[in-house]
């Protein structure tokens, strides 16, 4: 079953591309596995048109030094919660904020204009999931095995967080001559 194009219907988005083992990012918030990969033909412009800003985390940030989502090619608000903006480097578009996670939501969801509002933190991504504030999780399965670094959620005995799938997803892959 194909998904229908992504919509910009003003929702809190947790969004992702996930390795196959559950890794949003490598050992440091690393990313550099993500180069090289292909996506499908429109994708990056279904989600450049569909989102109205961003809500990350401080960490992930201080790891990309200010790059912009989508390689550049959205340009919009961006909002990182941290608890020490103080110390934070001042950047065009980028506000950093010091609240709850619910209240950067908020201030996410009215910069966003009606459009949606993406998620791009495991840690933030969590804890609005708990809050009951994520309306939908879109993850990119990516094919690599990382074996390290930051998951997409990890919450030792919590209780499971059970979701309503849209179609079922059964993937096959073959290690890559030479791995």
């Amino acid at each position: 079953m194909e998904f229908p194009p992504q919509t910009a219907s003003g929702k809190v988005l947790w969004h992702f591309t996930m390795s196959l083992d559950g890794f949003v990012a490598g050992p440091g918030h690393s990313m550099d596995w993500l180069s090289g990969l292909t996506t499908r033909p429109g994708l990056i412009a279904e989600y450049t048109a569909t989102t109205g800003a961003v809500l990350g985390g401080r960490a992930g940030w201080d790891k990309i030094s200010g790059a912009r989502p989508y390689g550049g090619a959205w340009a919009g608000p961006i909002f990182i919660l941290t608890h020490h903006p103080e110390d934070a480097t001042p950047t065009p578009g980028v506000t950093f904020l010091d609240c709850s996670a619910a209240e950067a939501v908020q201030i996410g969801l009215g910069a966003a204009a009606g459009k949606n509002l993406e998620v791009f933190s495991p840690t933030i991504g969590r804890q609005l999931l708990a809050e009951g504030l994520i309306d939908e999780i879109d993850i990119h399965v990516a094919p690599v095995l990382l074996g390290d670094g930051i998951r997409l959620y990890d919450n030792p005995g919590g209780t499971p967080i059970h979701l309503t799938p849209n179609a079922g997803v059964n993937l096959r892959y073959r290690p890559a001559t030479g791995a």
